[in-house]
Formats: structure tokens, sequence, C-alpha cells
């Protein structure tokens, strides 16, 4: 089986940082914040196998980009495949303006 190099991007681990950060303050619980990052991080790199098992959603920028999405408990994980590379980009909180928020930083860097 075909495995891919899984590239984790500086906003992508800032995003997991702040999850990180956002869970110990809202819970006050280092291991459950602990936890839930290595879950982040786990899915993450399962990314090396079959990553275009995920779908492109359907709203901007993710058809320009060609940005994927994995779901993993409550947040939302975005990447590109390119040849063997997988480059994650975002890990946003599923429940908030996913469009809004991919389309600033996203416009932001390529425009």
């Amino acid at each position: 089986m075909k495995e891919y190099f899984v590239d984790i991007t500086e906003p992508a681990l800032a995003d997991m940082d702040d999850i990180y950060q956002y869970t110990i303050k809202r819970f006050g619980d280092p291991a459950r914040a602990g936890k839930l990052y290595d879950t982040i991080a786990k899915e993450i790199l399962s990314l090396e196998r079959m990553p275009l098992r995920y779908g492109i959603p359907q709203f901007e920028p993710c058809i320009r980009l060609e940005l994927r999405r994995m779901l993993v408990d409550k947040y939302s994980v975005f990447y590109l495949v390119d040849g063997d590379t997988v480059t994650v980009t975002d890990v946003i909180y599923s429940s908030s303006d996913l469009e809004a928020r991919l389309g600033q930083r996203h416009d932001e860097s390529t425009g």
C-alpha cells in the first residue's frame, strides 16, 4: 500500500495548540486536553495511508484549492494531497463558520 509523507503546517500546529489551551481553560483538565491533542495528531498521521478517502467539501476555498476534510471528534482537519505529500493546513472547530474561517486564511495567503 502506498504511503504518503504527512506535513503539518505551522498554522495547523498553532490551531492544535489553541485547541489544547482552550480545552484546559474550559475544563481545567490538562490530561483531557492532552488526550484530545493526541487523538487529533494520531488521526492526522493516519493520513499517511489512503488520504484520498476523505472528500472535498463543496464550498470555497475547498473547491478551488482541493482541500479535503477529515472529521476528528468535534474538529475538522483540512489538508491537501500533492503527489506523495499530504499537507495539513487547518484544524478548526467544526461548528464554527468553516467557509468564512478558511476563506480568511486562504484568501490572505493566495491573494
